[in-house]
């Protein structure tokens, strides 16, 4: 069983809702999106997983590019009302916990992925930045936008669905990655032929 098989046919014991394999090359940045992050969200320059703590346009480019391949995932949240901010943001930790999940299976399987995911970071009450170091790198998600990457349109792109209704959050992740060449020593070889 080739790589992607083997991530897709564990991606089914999560309730993930739809997911796409694409060429990195394939990405749009665009610098807008930096100017919505430092114009309408209140952690621009508040936490190491967001602009400019994730470094320049270009520096996030390139951090995105030396990956050849990324995995759009979504997630979908059931709600009363997404105009209910409180309840809608009240879903996004399950999300972020499907998404480490992901990045496991990466991991298990011999690749390390790089994953962009949703919104600012969570993991400490008082982020760090910008006077000391990520307490937890390995387990921050900067958020996809910090990248100048809009989702949205890439997901459009990509026939990813994301708007359901006044009642459904769609959430998404990025996990950047190099698929591993033939003949290379990774457990998901060994699993698939019964070493």
């Amino acid at each position: 069983m080739d790589f992607k098989n083997a991530v897709v046919e564990r991606l089914g014991a999560l309730p993930i809702y739809q997911y796409e394999f694409i060429n990195s090359a394939d990405l749009v940045f665009e610098p807008r999106v930096r100017q919505i992050c430092s114009g309408e969200c209140p952690m621009y320059g508040k936490s190491w997983s967001c602009p400019p703590g994730t470094g320049t346009l270009e520096q996030c480019r390139e951090r995105c590019l030396q990956y050849k391949e990324v995995m759009l995932i979504s997630t979908v949240a059931e709600v009363s009302d997404i105009a209910n901010m409180d309840e809608t943001l009240s879903t996004r930790r399950e999300h972020e916990d499907i998404t480490r999940q992901v990045k496991d299976i990466f991991k298990d399987l011999g690749v390390e992925a790089f994953v962009l995911s949703s919104e600012a970071c969570q993991n400490c009450e008082e982020c760090a930045y910008p006077n000391a170091p990520c307490k937890y790198p390995d387990r921050m998600l900067p958020c996809i936008e910090s990248h100048c990457i809009l989702v949205t349109d890439l997901a459009e792109r990509f026939g990813i669905e994301f708007l359901h209704s006044a009642t459904v959050v769609t959430w998404f992740s990025l996990i950047f990655f190099d698929e591993p060449r033939k003949g290379t020593d990774h457990e998901y070889e060994q699993l698939h032929q019964g070493i």
